[in-house]
């Protein structure tokens, strides 16, 4: 069905992340159909070539991997088996791709959905932010077949730069979850450490640069540090989004009978930044309900 050349491929949600990502692949020289709820989103990607279409299953129709990038998991439901679906137009030896980081349930799911039309079902959550999706640096972890994790992997390669086979379907989700874990906490400990540079009279600038370099250096320090000082709170990731993300973290904590404490703390600040209508900003905004809090 796939050469190693040109491929047929469909693009569904062109938000902050999916746009650029569409965009490495469109540029790599694949065939492009796309889809999106707002259509002022594609016009970049359609001024280059990639063909709109009106539905999921219009973009998936002749595509041979059906990519998928959009908020939560009712989102991806309706995608996949909604009316006008991929589902419902689904062929044997179809490879939906999921970016979105979603239930490993509900992935789970869909996976046997499809595969009872003889498809299959790849969940691909991806960290690294806007960034990583423009500069093609993503992470990308999967779950599902390993045969076609491999079939998809230079396509995969075109969107990132570190790609991990995690074993079978939902196992990508779960190491997604995993890895908002480490991220929250991570931004909760250098939106503590900045309040508490800047309340002593530090430089924080400086204050990054000199224990950046060192054990305590970090992703969310080099790049949400400087945004938090700056009160440049302008949405890489939005705290909507990273809500979403610990909520399924915290019902799958549940579910195993876990208590983390420092995971519920950030996940309470983190729906304290909500309420206090936060939601459309970064998820370096954590620091002012952080600074907000130590200041009281």
């Amino acid at each position: 069905m796939m050469n190693d050349q040109s491929r047929s491929l469909a693009f569904i949600g062109l938000g902050i992340m999916g746009a650029p990502m569409a965009g490495h692949l469109l540029a790599a020289g694949h065939h492009l159909t796309i889809y999106n709820r707002t259509r002022a989103k594609a016009d970049d990607l359609i001024s280059r070539g990639a063909k709109w279409c009106s539905s999921p299953v219009e973009a998936a129709r002749d595509a041979d991997v059906v990519f998928i990038c959009v908020s939560d998991t009712p989102d991806v439901q309706k995608v996949v088996m909604g009316d006008g679906g991929v589902l419902s137009g689904a062929r044997p030896g179809l490879i939906v791709v999921d970016h979105s980081t979603i239930s490993p349930s509900a992935t789970r799911e869909m996976a046997t959905a499809l595969a009872a039309k003889g498809g299959f079902f790849l969940d691909a959550p991806v960290s690294g932010g806007d960034l990583g999706a423009r500069n093609a640096t993503l992470s990308i972890m999967v779950g599902g077949d390993e045969k076609q994790f491999e079939a998809v992997r230079p396509l995969l390669q075109c969107m990132g730069k570190t790609l991990t086979y995690c074993g079978p379907s939902g196992n990508g989700q779960l190491t997604k979850l995993v890895n908002q874990i480490l991220v929250t906490i991570n931004n909760l400990a250098v939106c503590e450490a900045l309040t508490f540079a800047m309340s002593s009279g530090l430089d924080p600038q400086k204050t990054i640069a000199a224990v950046g370099g060192g054990a305590a250096g970090s992703w969310q320090l080099t790049n949400l540090g400087p945004k938090m000082i700056a009160g440049d709170f302008k949405p890489g990731f939005m705290i909507k989004l990273q809500r979403k993300d610990l909520r399924l973290a915290m019902e799958a904590a549940r579910e195993r009978g876990l208590d983390l404490a420092a995971f519920d703390l950030v996940h309470r600040l983190f729906e304290e930044a909500g309420q206090e209508g936060r939601d459309n900003e970064g998820t370096q905004a954590l620091f002012a309900i952080v600074e907000k809090s130590a200041k009281q």
